[in-house]
């Protein structure tokens, strides 16, 4: 299953976008406002809760400096990865794109790909909070 964000201009430069999301106790600031727990657990790693669905815990698997994060389930349960491209628009201005890609069987990604649609662009649009 592949989901994209709506693509977001942020008025930050993408060195600034890139060095704030390589920081992951800054994703508490992009969460959506039905969260019910966000919990750093190291430098690499956190763990957050939506309102009526499982706890999930991410951990930074690759950074492409000024370009691209990557994050990955901790859990093999159910492996996916939530990725940012951060295209330099200018000195001053980034255009950033979340980009999910998860294995799920049929039912499973039918269940989830709404929920989860929702997730990707309330990330998108709170970047602006970074």
């Amino acid at each position: 299953m592949n989901l994209e964000s709506p693509k977001v201009t942020v008025e930050k430069s993408a060195e600034y976008v890139f060095d704030a999301l390589s920081q992951v106790s800054n994703f508490e600031k992009l969460m959506p406002d039905s969260i019910s727990k966000f919990e750093v657990l190291d430098a690499d790693s956190f763990i957050f809760g939506l309102k009526g669905m499982p706890e999930i815990k991410l951990r930074m698997k690759e950074k492409t400096p000024v370009s691209e994060l990557v994050l990955g389930a901790a859990s093999d349960k159910l492996p996916f990865t939530l990725k940012a491209k951060i295209d330099a628009v200018s000195d001053h201005t980034a255009d950033v794109q979340l980009f999910f890609e998860g294995e799920f069987n049929a039912m499973m990604a039918m269940m989830v790909k709404g929920p989860i649609s929702k997730f990707i662009e309330t990330l998108a649009q709170n970047m602006h909070k970074l």
